[in-house]
């Protein structure tokens, strides 16, 4: 599936990944493959993501997550 992750001042990722983790308001959660769309708000953690079997994290500020036909979109602070 297609991850983008956007700040106010750039994109920080955009490739292939198969799983991202992201710290959600009400708890941590996980999307993978085929997952039903969703919006979501997120709070300050570590967003992580699995791209070529090495995972990789990046830290947000909050914001929030959109996923939709296998593509998750981060708008991050």
């Amino acid at each position: 599936m297609l991850l983008e992750i956007v700040t106010p001042d750039r994109k920080v990722f955009k490739g292939e990944v198969s799983s991202v983790t992201l710290p959600g308001k009400n708890g941590s959660f996980q999307i993978l493959q085929n997952h039903a769309p969703i919006v979501a708000t997120l709070k300050d953690g570590k967003l992580e993501y699995l791209a070529n079997d090495k995972k990789e994290v990046v830290e947000i500020n909050g914001g929030v997550v959109e996923v939709k036909n296998n593509k998750v979109i981060v708008l991050a602070d």
